[in-house]
Order: structure tokens, then sequence, then C-alpha cells
């Protein structure tokens, strides 16, 4: 079984922040479906899906960001999943522009504390990641403040893009693994100078 968890806040205050790209990656994925998140389950909403062949759970853990360790961990252990294999996690990068995104297939925290909760629930950094960029092309005086406040209207076009594109890599992932998904996904945004 693979597992598509999508990192954020539960709470309809929280629902359309930067921090909450992974929570809306999932709903974009399981309404492509024609799903409902709605199952609770491992301190997660949850749906079962079959996506290019493969079944999944889609899971959006309700802990809280920081604490997605404890839901991540809980999920791995029902489903029996090999974290190296089988997990994938989204989620907001402030290190990346708006827009961006970057799938890897281990690495650190860079300082996001629901990844630092799941590499410290899983005590290994092994385990494929989709971050995708939310910062603004301006200097932010206060980070958690940003990634907490709703998305403004001027950027509500990329966003839809970006989660048509994060739900298109997860896909491609499940369909023909995650090099081929890293050779199409991970490209600099076009240069729109036209130079």
């Amino acid at each position: 079984m693979k597992l598509i968890v999508g990192l954020g806040n539960p709470g309809i205050e929280y629902q359309f922040t930067p921090h909450n790209l992974g929570y809306l990656t999932i709903d974009r994925i399981a309404n492509n479906l024609g799903l409902e998140i709605r199952n609770r389950q491992c301190r997660a909403l949850t749906a079962r899906a079959v996506i290019g062949g493969q079944p999944v759970i889609l899971a959006k853990p309700e802990t809280f960001m920081n604490l997605s360790g404890l839901s991540v961990r809980e999920l791995v252990a029902e489903y029996q999943a090999d974290v190296k294999s089988d997990l994938t996690v989204i989620y907001d990068e402030l290190d990346l522009p708006l827009g961006t995104m970057r799938i890897r297939q281990r690495g650190s925290s860079a300082g996001h504390n629901g990844m630092e909760s799941i590499l410290g629930a899983l005590a290994t950094d092994e385990f494929l990641r989709i971050r995708l960029g939310i910062a603004p092309d301006r200097k932010i005086a206060d980070s958690v403040k940003f990634v907490l406040t709703p998305f403004r209207k001027a950027q509500l076009k990329v966003v839809d893009e970006i989660l048509d594109a994060a739900a298109d890599a997860v896909e491609v992932i499940l369909k023909e693994g995650p090099a081929a998904a890293m050779n199409r996904f991970n490209r600099k945004p076009e240069d729109s100078s036209g130079q």
C-alpha cells in the first residue's frame, strides 16, 4: 500500500494558507478522483484510492503541523508500509519560490517543523518528498505569520497551477517511479523575460 501524505494544519482558518499546500494537494488529488477525504484513522483524515494501478492511502494528519510524525508513524505501521518505497510526503517549502516544485528521495527537514517531526518519528530521512515552493518575491519579516496567512488573490492562479502539477507528479511517481517524476518536474521556473 502506498501512502501519500499531505502536511497542513486542521481548521478553517488555516485552509488556504501556504503551510497547507500539502493538504490542498491531497484535496486536489481526491477531487480529481471523485473522492472525499473523510475517514478518520491514525490521527488523520484518509481515503483509499487506486492511482496508476497502485492501491493508495491519501492522508491529511490532524495533529497540527509540528506533530505530523505521530500520525505518519501510525499510518506506516497500520499499512505495514516500507518507508523508503511506499511513503511520499507533500509539504510547503519556504526556500523555493511560489509555484516551483522539487521532488527528493531523502534529505533534512531544512527547518520545516512538520518534516522535523516525521524525521524524528520514523528515524530515517529516506522517503520521498514533494516540496512545494511558497517563497514570495519580497522579503518577509515574520515567517510564521507568513505561512499561516491566507494566499492573496493575486497568488491563486499560481497556487492552482502548482496543485495541478503536484497531483500530476504523484501520478507519475506511482505509474513510472520517482526518477521519472524528478526528471519531469524538477525544473527551474520558466524565465519570464523571454531570454
